[in-house]
């Protein structure tokens, strides 16, 4: 067996239209507790909305023009609740045990989309051009030069920050969370304790 046939035949298995689109979810799903990866997963989808019509409209058109400025402030809000379900989502699944079952690949991508997306906010405060980034990128050069960073990338370069903010870091970020997506359909969502200790318990009876 070769590996295309081999991958074509995993991906056959763990990704069925049955786990992709479920019709059906265990009633231990409409806790919130479960929410919070959807409510993380809209916000997100705002954010990029937002800045994709923020980046392709230019700095000067959402600095100073009304309706840039209603924009801004939208991705701006959507950030804030993106991390705050994000938060929730992560602490509500470390208390459940995600990583379960065989689901520990699922956690560890989830926990990296929460690293990355924190370096995404961060070159987008840098971006803002205001004099509170400003002052700021000149104390995060010094921390970067202090942790050997410096030679990877120039927090002073407003043109690398930006880049990076709009471009680079988004891609991967959406790739991570694409790929979490595609775990958790492929495993399933983890069972609270107390649900998998009646299921044994009723195998038992």
């Amino acid at each position: 067996m070769n590996w295309t046939k081999s991958m074509r035949t995993s991906v056959s298995e763990k990704l069925t239209w049955d786990n992709l689109l479920p019709s059906e979810q265990p009633v231990y799903v409409s806790s919130l507790v479960y929410s919070f990866g959807v409510f993380t997963l809209s916000s997100l989808v705002f954010c990029i909305v937002s800045g994709v019509i923020m980046a392709s409209k230019g700095p000067l058109w959402y600095q100073y023009s009304s309706l840039g400025d209603f924009m801004r402030s939208i991705h701006f809000w959507s950030v804030q609740a993106f991390f705050f379900f994000m938060t929730m989502h992560l602490v509500g699944q470390f208390f459940m045990g995600s990583w379960r079952e065989g689901r520990a690949l699922t956690w560890v991508i989830g926990v990296a989309s929460f690293g990355l997306s924190v370096v995404t906010a961060f070159t987008g405060y840098l971006s803002r051009g205001d004099f509170f980034s400003q002052w700021n990128q000149v104390q995060s050069k010094d921390a970067f030069n202090g942790a050997g960073f410096d030679g990877f990338l120039n927090i002073l370069n407003n043109g690398q920050v930006y880049g990076l903010h709009i471009a680079v870091l988004p891609l991967i970020l959406m790739g991570l969370v694409a790929w979490h997506l595609i775990a958790v359909r492929s495993k399933g969502v983890v069972p609270p304790y107390q649900a998998k200790i009646t299921e044994q318990e009723g195998d038992k009876k």
